[in-house]
């Protein structure tokens, strides 16, 4: 009975995965994954002190450091003021797309994607509107370089930090390696949305910013940045040293938590529940199946019939299908669960290439959709078909460029 109900739930909680959510009803994929958890401990298949060991806690910890730094930067004004800038360039809209490719790319290198997404979207859209350029290309631009820019780092997306911890990557090692493939792929970004754009900047009609839930640019000092930017120099600095990386992100964001202007409450609510949510449901219920004895025993026999992905082919396959299926983060917690002896050549792999195949679809990252909903709750529609037009040449050319420069680096054989 166990084992059928442990399956059952690994099946239903990644087929949601795919499906995004229940027909009619308004819950999402992490609801899914955390009442498939709850019914494995309610039913007794799996115990709360395996629960807990299936949990990354690592991974979870540092997300949730991370976030907490990411408040800062919308705090101390910095979002506002970067936004501010940019739209200073609204009359030469192809030197502003260049703009919003390099912000977007750069502070998710540094920062979690999602965050930065979530920050800027309706700002842009505000900005954009309110100077009648459509949105929809600088939007692109944002989702596609968010992606783009944080393969660069193991802590710039949720599935990064989980290889990175994972596999206890070093944390500059893997930036030396994945900086040229993302690089590469905020070039291809960039020529293909101005490629496909630069000559229709304009709206056909028009449309007045929504005053609903519209930002306050609050813009302050300069010394009000120096908080944000001194907490990541000194995390990039912790990073280098031999503390656990999420020791030290908790650390930092327990000291930007120390303020005269917000209440610690305030960085608390700026954190991402939902994702954290996500992540421990899945954990739970990937662990909980892949120590089923069928599954191991299947795991192995696929392994010996060389039908996993432990090649760049067969990885970058699966990224690709896989990712923009289910999710780029279910996909590399599935990925970790039946290949528990995963070389640190192709995780760093699996990090660079899951992130530039979340570029394919709307569906294929966090990101997207957060851009996605963030914009339509501004009165901007972001389709389906006007992010596919640009995310299929952006995703194939950049993962040509990665899987090329992978495989003749020797880091993960054909």
């Amino acid at each position: 009975m166990a084992f059928w109900l442990v399956t059952s739930l690994f099946v239903l909680t990644y087929l949601g995965m795919a499906l995004g959510r229940l027909p009619g009803l308004r819950v999402d994929r992490s609801w899914l994954a955390g009442a498939a958890a709850v019914l494995l401990l309610f039913s007794g298949a799996v115990t709360p002190q395996q629960a807990a060991s299936h949990l990354d806690a690592g991974a979870l910890l540092l997300l949730l450091g991370l976030m907490l730094i990411s408040a800062q930067f919308d705090f101390s004004g910095v979002y506002a003021w970067l936004n501010q800038r940019l739209s200073h360039w609204a009359d030469r809209p192809a030197l502003l797309l260049l703009g919003v490719v390099l912000l977007s790319g750069l502070l998710s290198a540094i920062l979690v994607n999602d965050i930065v997404a979530f920050a800027l979207t309706p700002l842009l859209c505000h900005s954009l509107l309110a100077r009648q350029l459509d949105p929809r290309p600088f939007l692109l631009a944002l989702a596609l370089a968010a992606n783009a820019g944080s393969s660069a780092s193991l802590i710039g997306n949720p599935q990064n930090i989980l290889l990175g911890q994972a596999g206890n990557l070093d944390f500059w090692g893997y930036m030396a390696v994945a900086a040229v493939p993302a690089l590469a792929a905020l070039v291809i970004s960039y020529g293909v949305i101005y490629w496909q754009w630069h000559k229709r900047w304009g709206v056909a009609q028009p449309v007045p910013p929504a005053d609903e839930g519209a930002p306050a640019q609050q813009v302050y000092g300069a010394r009000s940045y120096l908080k944000p930017l001194l907490a990541s120099a000194v995390l990039l600095m912790l990073f280098s040293s031999s503390l656990p990386r999420e020791f030290s992100a908790l650390a930092v964001a327990a000291a930007l938590m120390i303020s005269r202007r917000f209440a610690s409450r305030d960085y608390v609510q700026q954190v991402d529940w939902n994702l954290l949510l996500l992540f421990a449901g899945l954990f739970i219920v990937t662990g909980a199946a892949v120590e089923l004895p069928q599954i191991t025993a299947l795991a192995q026999q696929l392994s010996e019939a060389g039908w996993l992905p432990e090649g760049l082919w067969s990885l970058t396959g699966v990224a690709l299908v896989g990712g923009n299926l289910i999710g780029n983060v279910p996909l590399v917690i599935l990925l970790l669960g039946v290949l528990p002896e995963a070389s640190q050549g192709l995780l760093i792999s699996l990090a660079i290439l899951s992130t530039l195949a979340g570029n394919l679809l709307i569906i294929g990252s966090v990101v997207n959709l957060i851009v996605a909903e963030s914009a339509q709750r501004q009165g901007v529609q972001l389709g389906f078909m006007d992010f596919a037009r640009s995310g299929l040449p952006v995703t194939l050319l950049s993962l040509a460029v990665a899987v090329a420069w992978l495989g003749l680096g020797g880091w993960l054989p054909w």
